[in-house]
């Protein structure tokens, strides 16, 4: 009776371990589709700055490196969502139906928030109005404002020509459906270019221009503090009343972001959908710990959870 009962298990244990392997064996086009998945990440082109610093770091302390490539923010969500890639970073989180689609197709996406940007609004040197409320820059992407001198009687700058950086891009639809309530543009003098790059350009060159971009795009390298903007454009203040001074508007720095002065504020998220916890997973939390949110503090934005220490400072003129 032992002898049967010993033999039986034997059987039970081979017809066990035989139905293992068959169900471990290895498929050679998930595993290929899910490596070309896993050697890039996507991200909103206006985040190229602060990224591109992370990765080398990341890289540099690693043998399983990764990739990148900077695209608008709606087409990196897409290649996100047709499994191009595990990895791609925005200013918003998955929707619902996206969040569906991807769990119906056994899938765990997942949201991480890694720091906080500020909307810059940019204008030329030579333009002496460098402060404007939420409300008429509302209003201008409205179309209900399209000339300077509707918001200062006294500029001669004409049509306010407003430049961003994609039609596609994460600016874009923020200021969409933050600022509009999910409505469209409708100002006829609002167009887009390319890159960030080209915003501070375009805003340079043209006087009546005003341009959107991510403050990681301002700060001046050669400062450290980062305390110091690009010298060739002009960051407007903004104020949430319904008159713009320089004492109650504020521009895209650190501490301001942090105290909640500036008011046009947006959270910068990694969207996983790595089904394996590999190297795009490890960028995307690298990104959120100790070393990687110095990247980001450094960058001028506001690191998700670094620790920072406040100091008041009086400054002598004398």
């Amino acid at each position: 009776m032992i002898r049967n009962t010993f033999n039986s298990i034997i059987v039970l244990t081979l017809m066990l371990g035989l139905f293992s392997a068959c169900g471990n064996k290895p498929n050679p086009k998930l595993e290929e589709a899910y490596q070309k998945a896993a050697e890039t990440f996507v991200a909103d082109e206006s985040f190229y700055p602060i990224l591109d610093e992370e990765l080398f770091y990341f890289n540099s302390q690693r043998l399983d490196t990764i990739g990148v490539e900077y695209l608008n923010e709606q087409d990196a969500v897409k290649r996100l969502m047709k499994l191009d890639t595990w990895l791609a970073f925005t200013t918003r989180q998955f929707t619902a139906k996206e969040m569906k689609s991807l769990q119906d197709r056994h899938y765990l996406p997942r949201s991480i928030a890694i720091a906080y940007d500020g909307l810059a609004i940019i204008v030329n040197n030579e333009n002496p109005d460098t402060c404007i409320t939420v409300k008429d820059f509302k209003r201008i992407l409205k179309g209900d404002i399209t000339q300077w001198s509707d918001i200062y009687p006294k500029s001669k700058l004409g049509t306010i020509d407003v430049v961003f950086d994609n039609p596609l891009s994460s600016t874009v639809r923020w200021c969409v459906d933050s600022l509009l309530d999910g409505k469209e543009f409708s100002n006829p003098n609002i167009g887009a270019v390319k890159t960030s790059a080209a915003v501070i350009d375009y805003v340079e060159q043209h006087k009546n221009s005003l341009g959107i971009i991510g403050s990681n795009w301002l700060n001046d390298k050669r400062d450290t503090t980062n305390v110091t903007f690009k010298k060739n454009i002009t960051v407007m203040g903004v104020s949430r009343l319904d008159s713009a001074t320089r004492v109650n508007s504020w521009k895209p720095y650190q501490y301001y972001l942090y105290n909640g002065n500036y008011p046009l504020i947006r959270t910068i998220y990694a969207l996983l959908n790595d089904t394996r916890n590999g190297t795009p997973t490890a960028f995307a939390h690298y990104c959120q710990l100790p070393k990687g949110q110095l990247v980001i503090l450094r960058s001028g934005l506001l690191p998700r959870t670094a620790n920072m220490n406040i100091r008041e400072v009086i400054v002598n003129k004398e």
